[in-house]
């Protein structure tokens, strides 16, 4: 029998894809388990429209992504840190003052969970950090630490 999985389903697939699977299975658990759908040519045809609209949305986000993208990559960022007479800064810098930095800076809201700071920042200079858009949009950001 031939279902459309309404979600991932382990060892099975993924959720929009049209696998097939025993008769028993789909009806007693798959189906009253609301994972998936029977495969019916109405079915077919949504799932169809379902996939065309998904599309269009990821080519929109895709295209927004780019944008911050150019826009985070133009200079880096700079973040301000009070240092002793040594140059090492009191703390460190955290994913928290790099998204509030791209905040006032750059003008775009980043969670911080999405930022990923390559290296431990506890002296003024220059540094690195991963930031991922999801789907596979990872891009790495310069971020200058700088006295106050």
């Amino acid at each position: 029998m031939d279902i459309i999985l309404i979600q991932d389903v382990d060892n099975l697939g993924g959720k929009n894809e049209v696998v097939k699977v025993k008769n028993g299975y789909a009806r007693n658990y798959l189906i009253p388990q609301k994972f998936a759908l029977e495969a019916s040519p109405t079915n077919l045809k949504q799932l169809a429209e379902k996939v065309k609209v998904q599309g269009k949305k990821e080519a929109a986000m895709l295209a927004q992504i780019n944008s911050v993208i150019a826009v985070l990559k133009e200079s880096p960022l700079k973040i301000g840190a009070k240092t002793g007479t040594s140059g090492k800064i009191f703390g460190s810098v955290t994913s928290l003052q790099i998204a509030r930095a791209i905040r006032d800076q750059k003008g775009y809201e980043i969670d911080r969970k999405r930022i990923i700071i390559i290296d431990e920042v506890k002296e003024l200079g220059t540094y690195k950090a991963n930031i991922d858009f999801g789907s596979n949009n990872v891009i790495e950001v310069e971020f200058e630490v700088v006295g106050e």
